[in-house]
């Protein structure tokens, strides 16, 4: 079932620019931008290696909830990484999520059965629109060597679902404790069928293949407690797995496509994330990696 991992866990833009305060080998800072779409002031941290030289195409990574990236330890980890010539330059851009996150985040073609994610498809035009131009012009990188994408639970959902809507944009896509759960009718109505119903894997059902594209999936073994079909397995981990499963289908390769990385006695919680991240960064932007 693809790379496995089992680890035991313990516009109208503001152009002023609010420095955070650590310092380390990667350059950090605030920004708002005034979105149009999502009629809000969207605050973004941007972490640009140091080093960095004019000309040098460094990958981009997107990351929702990005307002979560100091507990995360972002800056260390990439400073880290970076220092010890383990990944390739990287920018990241952590985007804070906002008072309606359920409503930005989640799938764009179809919100869930309590009508959230309304506003996912206005979240992706911002990405596109408003985000995107905003950070080439500022970091003055008018491109980058790829684009990725990650985020944490309901984020994660909304990565995957920008991901595979616009393969053509992005090259890999990071899902950690994924709301893969996310479904159009509610889990208790009798006709309720996990193959029917779960969105995002209908999504990947009728969508397209798109060869270049790579999955990272995380999990935790205390993820949660939920167990619907009553088989003794989560159901963050049931989900997970079923979406690799219709990757495979689509025509993923299980061990060149995609990471499945489960940590046992991972929670749904920053520090379980903080866990995963350096792998992922690793198998993203790895120099050992091929890609």
């Amino acid at each position: 079932m693809g790379a496995f991992y089992f680890i035991s866990a313990r516009t109208d833009m503001i152009d002023d620019v609010m420095p955070l305060e650590k310092e380390t080998a990667i350059l950090t800072a605030r920004w708002e931008i005034a979105s149009k779409h999502l009629d809000r002031k969207v605050a973004i941290d941007t972490y640009v290696p140091a080093g960095l030289t004019q000309g040098q195409l460094p990958s981009l990574l997107l990351i929702n909830d990005g307002q979560n990236m100091d507990e995360l330890g972002l800056v260390e980890m990439l400073g880290s990484l970076l220092e010890d010539g383990r990944i390739h330059p990287v920018v990241c851009v952590g985007i804070h999520a906002g008072e309606e996150r359920k409503m930005e985040y989640g799938t764009a073609a179809v919100p869930d059965y309590m009508g959230r994610g309304a506003k996912a498809e206005l979240y992706t035009l911002f990405v596109f629109e408003e985000l995107l131009p905003f950070v080439r012009k500022k970091l003055d990188i008018p491109q980058f060597k790829e684009k990725t994408f990650a985020g944490f639970s309901l984020g994660g959902l909304s990565a995957l679902d920008i991901v595979w809507a616009h393969p053509h944009e992005f090259t890999k896509v990071g899902v950690f404790s994924g709301a893969l759960w996310w479904r159009s009718i509610d889990q208790d109505d009798p006709n309720y069928d996990d193959d029917q119903h779960r969105i995002m894997h209908q999504l990947v059902r009728e969508g397209e293949y798109a060869y270049w594209l790579k999955f990272f999936f995380e999990t935790g073994t205390l993820d949660e407690t939920n167990d619907r079909n009553n088989n003794g397995i989560i159901d963050s981990i049931d989900d997970t797995v079923s979406l690799m499963e219709e990757l495979a289908r689509k025509g993923y390769d299980r061990d060149r496509d995609m990471v499945y990385l489960e940590l046992a006695n991972g929670r749904h919680d920053v520090e379980t994330w903080a866990i995963a991240m350096p792998v992922f960064l690793e198998w993203a932007f790895g120099r050992g990696r091929k890609g």
